[in-house]
């Protein structure tokens, strides 16, 4: 009986023979030869069937196999310098699990809507699998990242009664009492209660916002990673934030080589993220640096994304802009005591026009500032919970958001975030 393999591992059976299971991607051939291209999830592998080599009713199956055909073959693995994998399969036998006919996306070209419509089936392409293997390895690195770093993972609700930043931007609901409830944008106020009685805490999951934009940049769902620590500082969470970044796309070097190339990304620019240190600019410099190069831009406003474009090629690295105007960020941020018009928290732009991926700032912990913000925003006793962080035992603590989807368009050099997850939630799309 062959050995049942895995893609993945073909190279364990060189010159044994072994059963893969699983689809054919495509086939070509020419009039004595078959190649088919077998998928198994674990990867791509090319078949040969030689007609002199099998049956005649092995040879007319090989040739009649439809796309996307689920199937069992068996054939001996034999090395191959040409192949992308460096190693082939020579059929010899063929068993159809189930036939397909008239598979919607076929080798031609298609437009987007057309493939989004079909995402269920776009994503068993090359491409868009070796994305989705990306995206488990960043998340399978930022959390050995965490967990080596004595981090615990907390959950935080998704249903909510109110905003963590005060948008009005939330899909909402009505909670089984009656009372309004909201998809969470954020678990971050609730990671900073985790964080005072675990120290060290990250959560991981999706988050909801319902702005109507429709940038390569946005979706209306996505997932965060939020980390929040207790006795940590400013500049203290910036360096948590670069080793962070660094120790994922490393993993993701190290761990993805045959999906980066499947994707045709150039690793070098990644490759010195990992070696180099992340220049640090306040915000008022980013302002006049923007100016420098022609941009009219007024200190006080938020960066668009040629702003931040500029930025980030300007140093061809991932640039920290810290001590942003404290009236353009969250309430909880804290003033920087040297000039309590800027706040000490920081954005991480990351470059080759990917824009922001991390926010962070230190958080107040000052109960009678946290007051004040309260009064100046008119928060209702939804908030009084936050409140009483900073009257029981507060410490000075800091902590940040990065954006996994946007993380991942970046390190896979994608041009649109909707390929970074399996189905995406966009302004106009909520099919499949």
């Amino acid at each position: 009986m062959s050995t049942k393999a895995k893609i993945a591992t073909i190279g364990q059976y060189v010159d044994q023979e072994v059963l893969l299971e699983g689809w054919l991607w495509n086939k070509r051939s020419s009039g004595k030869i078959a190649f088919l291209n077998i998928r198994d999830g674990s990867g791509f592998i090319q078949g040969v069937v030689a007609k002199e080599d099998v049956p005649e009713e092995l040879f007319a199956l090989a040739k009649g196999l439809s796309q996307e055909t689920s199937i069992r073959v068996t054939g001996k693995v034999r090395a191959e310098e040409r192949s992308p994998i460096g190693y082939e399969l020579t059929v010899t036998g063929i068993e159809v699990v189930s036939r397909t006919e008239d598979y919607p996306i076929t080798p031609k070209e298609h437009g987007v809507d057309f493939l989004l419509d079909h995402r269920h089936l776009w994503i068993r392409s090359p491409r868009q699998r070796a994305i989705l293997k990306i995206r488990a390895e960043v998340i399978k690195g930022m959390r050995d990242f965490f967990d080596k770093n004595g981090f615990t993972q907390v959950d935080p609700p998704i249903l909510t009664p109110s905003s963590a930043e005060g948008t009005t931007n939330m899909f909402q609901t009505e909670y089984v009492n009656g009372e309004n409830a909201y998809l969470s944008q954020s678990g971050q106020l609730y990671m900073e209660a985790a964080a005072m009685a675990l120290g060290k805490v990250y959560s991981f999951g999706p988050t909801f916002r319902a702005e109507k934009s429709k940038t390569r940049k946005h979706m209306n769902e996505f997932w965060m990673i939020e980390p929040e620590m207790a006795y940590v500082e400013h500049a203290e969470n910036m360096q948590i934030q670069e080793a962070l970044v660094k120790h994922t796309i490393k993993h993701v070097l190290d761990n993805c080589p045959q999906e980066l190339k499947a994707i045709q990304r150039d690793t070098a620019p990644l490759e010195r993220v990992v070696n180099e240190k992340f220049p640090i600019i306040t915000y008022a410099e980013a302002v006049k640096i923007l100016q420098e190069k022609g941009h009219d831009f007024p200190y006080g406003e938020d960066f668009g994304a040629p702003h931040e474009t500029e930025l980030t090629n300007h140093f061809d690295l991932p640039v920290f802009v810290e001590k942003w105007p404290a009236n353009i960020k969250a309430f909880y941020m804290q003033p920087d005591p040297e000039d309590n018009s800027v706040i000490l928290g920081a954005d991480l732009l990351a470059p080759e026009g990917y824009g922001e991926i991390v926010g962070g700032s230190q958080r107040i912990h000052d109960y009678e500032l946290m007051k004040e913000r309260y009064a100046e925003h008119g928060f209702d006793e939804s908030y009084n919970w936050y409140l009483e962080l900073r009257q029981y035992g507060s410490v000075p603590h800091s902590g940040f958001g990065i954006g996994l989807e946007r993380t991942i368009a970046w390190i896979c050099g994608i041009d649109h975030i909707r390929e970074t997850i399996m189905i995406p939630r966009t302004l106009y799309r909520l099919y499949p």
